[in-house]
């Protein structure tokens, strides 16, 4: 059980290291004239996944696991892609729905996996985070309706 679950937040951690620097291309080449509010929130977002992918690496740590640490190993095991290089920003935003949808599922499984070995500290962990990533889903869609 206890592997299930070292694999899956390696899973996360591997995917919020991707978004971290996903987000911060989109932080850097945003354009147009939403721009201020947008390089704005992507500040915002890239704070937070570098908080989560130490909180997570930690909480891998604490449960005797191996954390994942090189780029290499973060592209191998993401499910979500690096920045492709010439997003709108709508794209951008579009895009980053996509993701937190993707990590959302797969939180769901990994809260799942932590409760199935009476891990409660990393099933909390687990719950925070796809509590703020449904918000974000929420928050981008209502941004992008017309």
């Amino acid at each position: 059980m206890m592997q299930e679950l070292h694999k899956t937040l390696n899973q996360q951690l591997a995917n919020f290291s991707v978004l971290y620097f996903k987000l911060y291309h989109y932080h850097w080449f945003v354009k147009g004239e939403k721009f201020f509010e947008l390089h704005t929130k992507f500040e915002e977002f890239y704070k937070e996944a570098a908080s989560y992918i130490d909180e997570i690496a930690e909480r891998i740590l604490a449960i005797q696991g191996i954390p994942l640490s090189t780029m290499k190993e973060y592209l191998d095991h993401a499910t979500i892609r690096e920045a492709v290089g010439n997003e709108t920003a709508e794209q951008m935003v579009e895009q980053l729905i996509q993701d937190f949808q993707v990590m959302v599922d797969e939180v769901k499984q990994g809260i799942q996996e932590a409760e199935r070995a009476k891990d409660d500290s990393s099933a909390d962990l687990l719950t925070d985070i796809r509590t703020n990533l449904e918000k974000h889903i929420w928050m981008l869609t209502s941004y992008l309706a017309k």
